[in-house]
């Protein structure tokens, strides 16, 4: 090997590092080495065994023969030649200088663009910048192409402790924004992890993009080690669903698994088998989205329009019922809303799309909400349905006349025939409907019913304020800190249990956005979503997670994550040491309460030694000073409030 054609690197201070007869694995650049101490001499060995691939610099030497480590086959410590066979491993040279050991390398050939670049580079072009995953063995291929982006800082990799953490993250993102983040893993149990998440996100209409992993195609079919058939495993739960093959159309492939997660507002999962991520493109370009999407402002027929303003010209008393699919139309709803007088009640999922103290917000209907919303449906005579899916846990009434707005056909009329159904975008739906809003009659102006209506439930709230046991605090005492003392544009992540049910009853919105596991319910969300909607914002609006013990436990691991990243997260936590809620429904059902109490850990400790700060408190006159003390923190906190179980 010609030394002139050789870089040199520096792998010990010194021939201490190492006793005689050991070996270790150093690094020269981006290759690992095998180096051993052997009969006072230093020699360096390529530290890849040619059989199996097993780290040489682990294994042992044995009566001068170096052991690999994986299947105990023998090699010379210095000469890498294996006794009596003609097979062997690389040698390098080593140079003993004044300052320590030095390897001598190969000059490392420039970065071939790998097709893992051209598809990662497609998808950012599609606008997705934000990652969640975890890096390791069959997707480093990958892993790497991110890694460049996001040293172009084209890319934000969010490193999580569990890959179902990194789904909801994901669905959280995509909740928030209308846009796709990605979450990753490995094959076999770092994909499976993820089903979770990403069922939140296809049930609740969120866009993600799931990038998985997989064994080399070679093996597959072998029962090899973490071969799951993931095309398979993911069928139920992905839109677009598809193995990243040698011979695939790969930016074209990467593109239309963005576009179908953006445009059917689903989710989207390719896996990558090992062997293809770093193969060259050749000439290959990642695409770009340039013309390849049309405009999604979908109007409505005239007739479906005609026949919902009929039902409104007959109406005096109509109500309008705001969903989660209304979020980004909120400001043509309100129009709407205050040219016919009319209350904005919202579904628990909708919850802040419109503040608690504008003249016309109802709140929150359902089994979350508030007696105002379900009294003004109650006396309405007509209902204006935008963006909800009429579940039962809202329980919109279908004894009344309605018209439903959805840009989804199959959302319209979904549990039972509706007066008007109309499909179109919502507001271009609206400004259509505007434009004759003037040749209609007057309907009742609601606005002093309103504000009867919020008093009598305001003093209902006073009452319930002063409820103790002297068994913890109530969800009400805390949800009445937090309405007064949130950031008035904060989001808030809410989990499953009866922390859910408070908040969506008790607290009163500002400008704040809320995210929830809505459809599917699924206990843990609170914590990860509050990293996904941290990431979508970068820092720019308070990101507050409110959870119970039992949901908090789930993914409390991922509290070291925000620390890592320096999220500005803030973890209100209700520990009544039981699954509420469970023990609720027990009781209901005629059943004894079983297994729901819970053995807690302090949180507020771990949080602490989780690098965040952590208080917690037992008294209804620490709440307020110390909930400020958590807000106004700076970097990842948790407040850990013991509750009464009873006061919710």
């Amino acid at each position: 090997m010609n030394k002139t054609e050789l870089t040199w690197y520096k792998v010990l201070d010194s021939r201490e590092e190492i006793l005689e007869n050991r070996v270790m694995t150093v690094t020269a650049g981006h290759k690992e080495l095998m180096l051993s101490r052997f009969e006072g001499h230093i020699c360096v060995l390529d530290n890849r065994c040619p059989h199996q691939g097993g780290p040489l610099g682990e294994g042992s030497i044995e009566n001068g023969i170096l052991r690999c480590p994986w299947h105990g086959w023998d090699f010379h410590p210095c000469t890498g030649k294996a006794p009596g066979f003609d097979d062997g491993v690389d040698t390098y040279p080593v140079e003993e200088r004044k300052d320590g050991i030095y390897v001598g390398i190969p000059a490392e050939k420039p970065h071939e663009t790998t097709l893992s670049d051209i598809m990662a580079g497609t998808m950012v072009n599609w606008g997705i910048d934000t990652v969640f995953g975890m890096v390791g063995h069959s997707n480093l291929g990958f892993a790497d192409s991110l890694r460049r982006l996001e040293e172009k800082g084209s890319l934000k990799f969010i490193a999580i402790r569990h890959e179902g953490a990194a789904s909801f993250a994901a669905s959280a993102y995509g909740k928030l924004t209308g846009k796709p983040a990605a979450c990753f893993s490995i094959a076999g149990p770092g994909a499976t992890n993820m089903f979770t998440g990403l069922w939140d996100a296809k049930v609740d209409r969120a866009p993600v993009l799931a990038l998985t992993g997989q064994v080399a195609t070679q093996v597959v079919g072998t029962g090899n080690f973490q071969e799951v058939d993931l095309v398979k495993a993911f069928q139920t739960v992905a839109e677009f669903n598809h193995r990243v093959q040698r011979d695939s159309q790969h930016a074209e492939l990467m593109s239309l698994a963005v576009k179908h997660a953006l445009l059917k507002r689903d989710v989207s999962h390719l896996t990558f088998p090992d062997e293809i991520q770093d193969l060259p493109a050749g000439d290959a370009k990642p695409q770009t989205p340039e013309g390849r999407t049309g405009s999604n402002q979908i109007a409505p027929s005239g007739e479906s329009l005609d026949k919902a303003l009929d039902l409104i010209k007959k109406s005096k008393r109509p109500v309008i019922i705001a969903g989660h699919g209304a979020r980004f139309n909120m400001e043509a709803i309100t129009l709407f809303a205050e040219t016919l007088n009319a209350p904005v009640l919202t579904t628990f999922k909708g919850k802040g799309l419109i503040p608690d103290s504008h003249p016309l917000a109802g709140g929150v209907l359902g089994r979350s909400g508030t007696p105002v919303a379900s009294w003004f449906m109650n006396e309405s005579d007509l209902l204006i349905v935008f963006g909800a899916s009429f579940s039962n846990h809202t329980g919109i009434t279908d004894k009344k006349p309605t018209i439903q707005v959805d840009f989804d056909q199959m959302a319209l009329a979904k549990f039972h025939a509706i007066d008007a159904p109309i499909w179109g975008e919502i507001s271009v739906t609206l400004s259509m409907m505007q434009k004759t809003m003037k040749n209609l009659p007057g309907t009742t102006d609601q606005r002093p019913e309103l504000e009867k209506r919020w008093k009598i439930w305001r003093d209902e709230k006073k009452k319930r304020l002063g409820e103790d046991r002297g068994k913890g605090l109530s969800s009400i005492a805390v949800m009445d800190s937090l309405s007064r003392l949130a950031p008035d544009n904060a989001v808030v992540c809410v989990d499953v249990g009866n922390n859910a049910y408070s908040l969506g009853r008790y607290f009163e919105s500002g400008n704040h956005s809320f995210l929830m596991s809505g459809y599917l319910g699924s206990i843990g969300f609170a914590l990860p979503a509050a990293i996904g909607a941290w990431s979508s914002t970068r820092g720019e609006r308070p990101v507050i997670a409110v959870a119970g013990d039992g949901g908090f436990a789930q993914y409390m691991a991922e509290l070291t994550t925000s620390v890592k990243y320096d999220m500005d997260i803030k973890i209100i936590l209700l520990n009544n040491s039981e699954l509420g809620k469970i023990s609720k429904e027990q009781r209901s059902g005629g059943y004894d309460v079983f297994a729901t109490d819970m053995h807690n850990p302090d949180f507020a400790a771990y949080a602490n030694g989780c690098g965040a700060l952590g208080i917690r408190i037992t008294l209804k006159d620490e709440l307020d000073e110390a909930l400020n003390t958590i807000l106004t923190h700076k970097g990842t906190a948790l407040l850990e409030i013991v509750s009464d179980v009873n006061l919710v």
